[in-house]
């Protein structure tokens, strides 16, 4: 069942995000991911500021009182039009967490699902994300879900 996040869920949104961190940590080829004593505090705090600056939504998949994933998601923009740039109100996701022994079982698509669906009620036309170079298996699950590659960047280690 997916719920909205409410302050009881505090200590599960926190473990949830170190469990990201910890992973991209371990898949970090370049070493510049890292998990410090601060980071479940200072980020947790980070995420709440944001998704309340930018009338976001954190949303948590509970199945027998068990937390097995979270999405937290944002509006990034109001419509924009620019001499150089055209884009649409759209929603930004920034974190997706599943719980390694809920995945590959649609705990995933179901938190993608429904985000989209709030983005779509509050107007939004388009869904932006990033998503770590090396971690390959997000990155297949998102273009299974429709997403597609805008921009790259690129860095040149050791100049």
């Amino acid at each position: 069942m997916i719920i909205e996040y409410n302050d009881k869920y505090e200590e599960k949104v926190k473990d949830l995000l170190v469990l990201l961190q910890e992973y991209i940590s371990s898949i970090d080829k370049d070493g510049y991911n890292i998990v410090t004593k601060e980071f479940r505090e200072e980020y947790f705090k980070k995420t709440i500021e944001e998704v309340e600056k930018y009338h976001g939504k954190i949303f948590l998949y509970e199945e027998n009182k068990n937390v097995l994933g979270m999405i937290v998601g944002v509006i990034n923009n109001e419509a924009i039009s620019t001499y150089d740039y055209k884009v649409p109100k759209t929603g930004r996701i920034t974190e997706l967490i599943v719980t390694k022994n809920a995945r590959r079982i649609g705990v995933g698509t179901k938190l993608m699902d429904y985000m989209e669906k709030y983005f779509k009620e509050v107007g939004c036309i388009d869904v932006l994300l990033g998503v770590f170079a090396y971690n390959e298996g997000a990155r297949k699950f998102y273009e299974k879900n429709g997403y597609k590659a805008r921009m790259t960047d690129m860095r040149k280690i050791g100049i």
